[in-house]
């Protein structure tokens, strides 16, 4: 992926992160870590559950794409994150579905005296019917 600077982003920008897909070993391997509900981490509970069938933990995609896809390009310029909000579990994500995200600059401030940009980004995520089955805002101050 294209590593771009701070100092040329701009308000409404926005970026394609790709797809991600979880096949169940991820999602169990991740909730016995993370969150060992059994709906996470046992097949058949969680095919009697609401869900009928194995979910990932409500965090794991964005922890995941936030650490594959928007680490490798913005996470050399992190002074500090600020805050995370309005982070919406819309629908479940299921095992071996891909996943679609699509980031956008929400809020932007850039410091050239402070040699600093505050950036919120807007992380959206969509199943392969488009339906959008998470999102959240966060906060985060860079270097410029």
């Amino acid at each position: 992926m294209e590593k771009y600077l701070i100092k040329d982003l701009q308000l409404g920008q926005v970026f394609d992160l790709g797809s991600l897909t979880l096949s169940e070993e991820d999602i169990m391997s991740y909730a016995k870590q993370y969150d060992p509900l059994p709906f996470h981490i046992d097949k058949k509970i969680a095919e009697a559950s609401i869900f009928k069938g194995l979910v990932s933990s409500g965090p794991q995609v964005f922890n995941t794409m936030y650490r594959i896809r928007w680490v490798p390009l913005f996470g050399d310029t992190v002074i500090c994150g600020l805050e995370l909000n309005n982070w919406k579990f819309l629908k479940p994500i299921y095992a071996n579905t891909p996943i679609t995200c699509k980031l956008s600059i929400s809020h932007l401030n850039k410091n050239a005296e402070k040699h600093h940009a505050v950036i919120t980004w807007h992380y959206e995520f969509f199943d392969p019917k488009n339906e959008m089955v998470q999102r959240c805002d966060v906060t985060v101050m860079h270097r410029l």
